[in-house]
């Protein structure tokens, strides 16, 4: 629940200038998922930021549970992630100011060539998770809290299945090093498309299910709340906030591809 002091809040930092932000030497600390730094998406957009305002941008890259615990520690100023459930509940306890959605892409299922538990043929994303236990085909977790492993966790529940064996291997780790895994075990794994489509050591891997509509993924971006911690830059912390949801900052997102594909699509005005 955003409240009167919220609101007020990002009024005022709303009304001061990018350039008042723009001290020399600033930074800012993001705490993002590393979906989107593994992707590139930052190595495109973040120069382009750092041009116009001057404000530096420093990247932790976290899964998205341990970002938002980032934020709530105050060791961060802006957070940057993609699970709308644990990002609204992160504002509602006070911790963040407002939540802006930013962008979206969507989770794929990919796996071994071969497709031994025939997910390709699936009708939805739940039946193809469902296939995977069935054969107790190898699968590559993340198990991170992360948003992609939230994400999973809620698949295996619409599928009626408690992951669990041999079969299932939790990395603890981020997107891209649980595709490594999966690549040299022959697993099938939860992915978002932008990691996917920047990964370069795929092995027998292969793009196997998409477009189930419970496969959207919204990315949001929240200022950490400076009542909480009053170190926050929250002037520079706004300042990018406003230029990821301004037209400069959704056409540098929708700009980004890799191999003629894009990656995110811009969704400041909160399509689904």
């Amino acid at each position: 629940m955003i409240t009167c002091r919220h609101l007020v809040l990002g009024a005022a930092i709303a009304l001061l200038p990018v350039a008042a932000a723009a001290q020399e030497g600033e930074y800012i600390t993001v705490a993002s998922t590393t979906s989107t730094e593994q992707s590139g998406l930052f190595g495109h957009i973040l120069p382009l930021f750092e041009e116009e305002t001057g404000i530096e941008v420093r990247v932790v890259a976290q899964g998205t549970g341990q970002a938002l615990e980032t934020g709530r520690r105050g060791d961060a100023d802006v957070v940057f992630v993609h699970a709308r459930e644990l990002e609204e509940a992160f504002v509602e306890e006070g911790y963040g100011v407002e939540r802006f959605d930013v962008m979206y892409n969507d989770f794929v299922i990919v796996g071994p060539g071969d497709d031994p538990a025939g997910i390709a043929d699936a009708e939805s994303a739940a039946e193809a998770m469902a296939a995977i236990a069935a054969a107790e085909a190898p699968f590559a977790s993340r198990g991170d809290d992360s948003g992609t492993h939230v994400a999973e966790l809620n698949l295996w529940e619409a599928a009626g299945v408690v992951p669990e064996g041999s079969w299932y291997r939790e990395t603890g780790s981020g997107m891209g090093p649980t595709l490594n895994t999966a690549s040299q075990m022959n697993a099938y794994a939860l992915t978002d498309r932008g990691t996917w489509l920047s990964f370069q050591n795929r092995g027998e891997l292969e793009f196997l299910f998409e477009g189930d509509e419970v496969l959207f993924n919204p990315y949001g971006v929240i200022l950490v709340n400076p009542e909480m911690h009053d170190h926050v830059k929250a002037e520079a912390g706004q300042a990018f906030i406003d230029w990821l949801i301004s037209d400069a900052g959704q056409e540098a997102i929708a700009s980004y591809k890799v191999e003629g594909e894009q990656l995110f699509f811009p969704n400041a005005n909160g399509a689904s």
